[in-house]
């Protein structure tokens, strides 16, 4: 990196702080600073949902996934996109109807206080693992993209860059500071910046990446013959080309199962839920989650192909074996984008990962704050309503307190195995059976807490027993090696995932639905919360979200236009010349648009 990337880096960073900080006055209430006061716009709403699923895992995990196996990868993630248009017409709407503050609430009044403690200590473990990976892979991005000069009290005296230690305290504390200070308000809006940014590094490589392999015919030839490898027990095999839609273990069944993961993903996690809440209407989340969808249907092509393109320019070697194919695959993004960016665009990419993490981190952190502040410390401290500006700082202590063990979690996660592993294994096994309870709930009127110890008990421990008990280093690989149950299991590992992470908790929703007899205690309690909701006044969402993001893109373009002015970008100056133009005239049409209308009378 050049002092010019380094201070494009350092001048995202402040601008992100900075506009986090701004809401700090905004947030009076709890509402404030966890519902955004149901004023948030619903593109910030749904442009937020999709930074939520970014982290720097999308560049190391679904990148090396493209780098080795090609557009299974594409498919993958096309997954999120088909779940959220599916939970955007069923679900979204429906979660605004309530009118709960959290999810949380929701699930204290349909199923009770047990319930919402399993779920709220269970999923805080859960989201602060998986969060930490993300934070993890961040550190690894950016030790091996930020040399230190000798002496430098950060610098890693091994390698010379900047220390993995420093890097994920130092960029997790910016993150933990703004989401403290600004709460919901802070995660939005800093989504909706990082969403630019992100967007613009990566739209800014694919023009240089196609122009250094010959263009468009010559990187789709080079796909086409270039072989699918993946690694089965330690062996690297090769499955059809980089463009065949399945590779390995990542099949049909796998992809279906993968998008009904991920609709009770978005459906029923809270860091998504809360995204449907924070609107003005049930018609504004319904459209936020259209966004969502929408932009996952046709964005992964775009940010995937880096690494596909690197694949084509740079080839791996003939005979390599598993760990020089994974090696190679964790940092095809990186070496894709250092190959051809110009000076000041590595900074702008090196933002764009840790504002991918960023969003990830900061949404986590509030949803789970917001929980334990209002529905399980404010019924503890017997809180009323005249007295809740309180809770805003007993919030902002418990996302210090939560971000303090997300760093450290992150700084022992190398112990956890690869990033791949944990997020594919982990996912595939736990949301179904947590979040699938929450989604049918919304529409039966029989279930009870009893339908979420089921489900969730059943199939965490089917699950554990395939995943960590039939495996070869199983805990039950002893009993496995002589039952011809658990041998086909371990040769039909993708499928059996799916299935019991999958297929089983929803087979016993099914069953206990058809059961279950009368009206559960939790529904009317519901029912009642949402017919309070009709009589309270609708908010108008809030202009000043665009109006910040137009001033943003000014200055993303005159930063296009700054970086012409190096002597070492000859070659990209059209490029950066087209994006400076296109970003100040779209900067214009946004913030006419947003003095024009009317402000909110709130």
């Amino acid at each position: 990196m050049s002092q010019v990337d380094y201070l494009v880096l350092l001048l995202y960073l402040a601008g992100i702080f900075g506009v986090g900080s701004m809401f700090a006055l905004k947030n009076k209430s709890s509402a404030d600073m966890f519902a955004a006061g149901g004023q948030s716009p619903w593109w910030t709403s749904g442009l937020s949902a999709f930074m939520t699923m970014f982290s720097a895992n999308t560049f190391v995990v679904w990148g090396g996934i493209a780098y080795r196996q090609g557009v299974v990868a594409v498919l993958i993630n096309l997954m999120y996109g088909v779940a959220a248009m599916l939970v955007g017409y069923f679900v979204a709407g429906r979660w605004k109807q309530i009118g709960v503050q959290t999810p949380a609430e929701y699930i204290q009044l349909r199923f009770g206080n047990g319930v919402l403690h399993f779920y709220t200590w269970f999923m805080t473990v859960f989201k602060m693992i998986t969060t930490a990976g993300a934070l993890y892979a961040l550190g690894r991005i950016l030790v091996s993209l930020m040399p230190l000069a000798e002496g430098n009290p950060l610098r890693d005296p091994a390698t010379g860059n900047l220390s993995l230690f420093y890097g994920i305290v130092i960029f997790s504390s910016i993150v933990v500071i703004y989401t403290m200070i600004g709460g919901l308000w802070a995660v939005l809006m800093t989504d909706v910046l990082q969403f630019i940014i992100l967007n613009l590094a990566v739209l800014f490589v694919i023009p240089l990446a196609l122009a250094k392999v010959g263009g468009l015919s010559a990187f789709l030839q080079g796909a086409g013959a270039s072989p699918s490898l993946h690694v089965k027990a330690g062996e690297v095999l090769t499955d059809g080309t980089l463009l065949s839609p399945i590779s390995g273990s990542y099949t049909v069944f796998f992809l279906m199962g993968w998008c009904a993961v991920h609709f009770f993903m978005i459906g029923a996690e809270w860091a998504f839920v809360q995204r449907f809440i924070c609107v003005p209407d049930a018609r504004a989340a319904r459209k936020s989650t259209y966004l969502f969808g929408f932009l996952y249907l046709g964005s992964p092509i775009l940010w995937l192909l880096p690494p596909l393109i690197w694949r084509v320019a740079s080839p791996i070697p003939a005979g390599a074996d598993e760990s020089m194919v994974l090696l190679l695959s964790e940092t095809a993004y990186i070496d894709a984008c250092q190959s051809v960016l110009p000076v000041g665009m590595v900074g702008l990419m090196i933002a764009a990962m840790f504002s991918a993490t960023a969003s990830m981190v900061s949404s986590q952190l509030n949803v789970f704050s917001g929980v334990m502040t209002h529905d399980i410390y404010r019924p503890l401290a017997k809180i009323d309503d005249t007295d809740d500006g309180k809770l805003v700082w007993v919030g902002r202590f418990i996302t210090l307190l939560l971000g303090g063990l997300l760093i450290a979690i992150a700084l022992a996660y190398q112990s956890l195995g690869g990033a791949e592993k944990v997020i594919v294994s982990i996912t595939e096994m736990v949301v179904v059976a947590l979040f699938a309870p929450t989604v049918w709930s919304l529409f039966s009127r029989s279930i009870t807490a009893r339908a979420v110890w089921v489900t969730a008990g059943v199939s965490l421990l089917l699950g554990t027993i395939v995943r960590f008990g039939l495996g070869p280093d199983g805990f039950l690989s002893s009993v496995a090696a002589l039952t011809p149950l658990a041998q086909w299991t371990q040769a039909n590992t993708s499928t059996v995932n799916t299935f019991t992470g999958v297929v089983v908790p929803v087979l016993i929703l099914t069953i206990m639905q058809i059961t279950s007899r009368g009206v559960a205690a939790g529904h009317e309690r519901i029912t009642a919360k949402e017919q309070a909701t009709l009589q309270t006044v609708v908010v108008e969402s809030s202009r000043l979200p665009a109006i910040i993001v137009g001033w943003a893109l000014v200055l993303c373009g005159l930063l296009m236009f700054s970086l012409m002015l190096h002597p070492e970008n000859g070659d990209a100056l059209t490029t950066l010349g087209v994006f400076g133009v296109t970003l100040i005239a779209l900067a214009t049409l946004i913030l006419v648009m947003s003095y024009r209308k009317q402000p909110s009378h709130r």
